[in-house]
Formats: structure tokens, C-alpha cells, sequence
């Protein structure tokens, strides 16, 4: 095998801390979310997995389909100041800078 052939299969390095990308934007895998797939319609929940390659947020929804939805359609399950369920647009949840939890 020639040295040339070699390197062209050789793969990048993964990514160290693989839930890195996912943590830029303020998500973990398994976070809660619902969305819409086209404006107006109903919404449909499901879990976070990834983060895709063209920047939006692959997840599974209640059925098990894969989907990839783009940020400014999500919005993440989150705890009210009260306790109570709400929901936080997935654009302000990636703005917002989050301290990172330890171990």
C-alpha cells in the first residue's frame, strides 16, 4: 500500500469532548424539545441527539424518526421560576452563556 493511499483514508481526529458542539448552543443529548414543521402548524415533541453538520439540531421525535430541525424552530422544555413547565426558544437559549456543570 503506498503511502498516498494511506493518508487519504485517514480520518480528523473526533472531537474530545463529543457534546461540544451540542453545548455551544445550550443543549445536552436527551434535552426535551418541540416543533413545528411548518409555521402554524402543531407542535411535536422529541429529544435532542446532535448537532448536524449544516448547524441544526438533530433529534428523534415521540414516533422514533430521526429529524433535523433548524434552531430557530425549537424551543427547549425548561423549568419555570415557580416550577411549573415552559418553553424556551432554542435562538435565546443559544445566546445565553451557561456557566458548564462540573462532574
Amino acid at each position: 500500500m503506498s503511502r498516498s493511499t494511506a493518508r487519504s483514508t485517514a480520518r480528523p481526529p473526533a472531537d474530545p469532548v463529543p457534546d461540544s458542539r451540542l453545548a455551544a448552543v445550550g443543549l445536552r443529548p436527551g434535552d426535551r424539545v418541540r416543533f413545528r414543521r411548518r409555521d402554524g402548524g402543531r407542535w411535536h415533541e422529541g429529544a435532542v441527539d446532535r448537532l448536524e453538520r449544516d448547524g441544526s439540531v438533530g433529534l428523534h421525535d415521540a414516533k422514533g424518526a430521526a429529524r433535523a430541525i433548524p434552531l430557530d424552530r425549537l424551543e427547549v422544555r425548561t423549568t419555570g421560576p415557580r416550577g411549573a413547565v415552559a418553553w424556551e426558544p432554542g435562538t435565546e437559549r443559544a445566546a445565553r452563556n451557561e456557566q458548564m456543570r462540573l462532574l
